[in-house]
């Protein structure tokens, strides 16, 4: 059976791609470069690389036909953002394949209600990407449930492993804040640090779209929340990220609006984009129907992509505990 995995060699693909392979499926590969995967796996002697510009491609009006000239059973899209490119790919496939895979985000939800957050709990996103990921959501939604189009929607947390910079304890994207912990200074934090954040590791993800192809028969027409057993405070974070690296966390606490004014503007806009959504979803229906079990803690995803960072040159860390 073929197998197109779009995005095939990103984050999720260089777990997903050679995986798909090892398990008997013809397995293509559609990227916009030839690139190595991040991690290696002999499998990948057996998978066939695609090379497409998907942006050059959607605005040709060729990369669902391209895609579909490929005659897979299975696609898996990796590196959908808009309802265009989502129904594009379902005019182009309806009727020619046996189950259609996307990959989409748990702020779908945007702001939590009742947590964990169920697959069931209102969408109400905001923002650019979370509204963009609603939409193809319930885009996919309506065309399995009203055209039978076999579709299931993924939502994985913030995606961690080898390779990413790991969403730190203040809610953004700064390494200097995994710095500042590991030589144990004083880190402020937002608010009381009560916030939320809900990581997954990349292999995970991978481990729950195989078991959702290999469950296509409760899958289709469905959405899963796909993250690590437990969500993170912001200061539960940084505590066991201090305790791992020999030190008791010093914490401080300032009111937003204060907070705000002591970071780069970039760093405070992510921060907020994190901290107004604080996800903490629940896994219990993709452990029910897809047999999901991560293998990761949140804590756990995370050193592994500090410990790529620091083989890399990329922070000054040391060994954890």
């Amino acid at each position: 059976m073929r197998a197109v995995v779009i995005g095939g060699t990103g984050h999720i693909g260089t777990y997903l791609t050679p995986w798909l392979a090892d398990a008997g499926f013809e397995v293509l590969s559609v990227s916009r470069g030839i690139r190595e995967p991040y991690q290696p796996n002999p499998a990948w002697k057996r998978v066939r690389r695609v090379e497409l510009d998907r942006h050059a491609e959607e605005a040709a009006g060729t990369f669902a036909e391209r895609i579909a000239g490929l005659s897979p059973a299975i696609v898996v899209d990796l590196t959908c953002y808009t309802e265009e490119s989502a129904l594009a790919l379902v005019r182009a496939l309806h009727g020619r394949i046996e189950h259609f895979l996307h990959c989409g985000t748990i702020w779908v939800h945007g702001h939590s209600v009742q947590v964990p957050t169920t697959e069931d709990a209102p969408r109400n996103p905001f923002g650019e990407y979370g509204i963009r990921k609603a939409a193809i959501e319930r885009a996919l939604r309506a065309e399995a449930r009203e055209r039978h189009f076999p579709a299931t929607m993924l939502h994985p947390g913030h995606i961690v492993g080898p390779g990413w910079i790991p969403l730190n304890p203040a809610a953004n994207f700064n390494l200097a804040v995994f710095e500042t912990l590991a030589a144990g200074q004083v880190l402020t934090l937002p608010n009381m640090g009560m916030e939320t954040v809900h990581h997954v590791h990349a292999s995970d993800v991978a481990l729950a779209f195989l078991a959702a192809i290999n469950r296509s028969d409760v899958t289709l027409g469905e959405s899963f929340h796909i993250v690590s057993p437990a969500a993170l405070t912001l200061r539960g974070y940084a505590e066991r990220l201090s305790a791992a690296l020999g030190h008791v966390a010093r914490l401080r606490f300032l009111p937003w609006e204060e907070w705000r004014t002591t970071v780069p503007e970039e760093d405070a806009a992510a921060t907020w984009d994190h901290i107004a959504h604080s996800p903490n979803c629940s896994i219990e229906k993709a452990g029910r129907l897809l047999g999901y079990r991560p293998h990761y803690t949140s804590l756990q995803a995370v050193k592994e992509s500090l410990d790529w960072l620091r083989n890399n040159g990329r922070v000054s860390f040391p060994q954890y505990n």
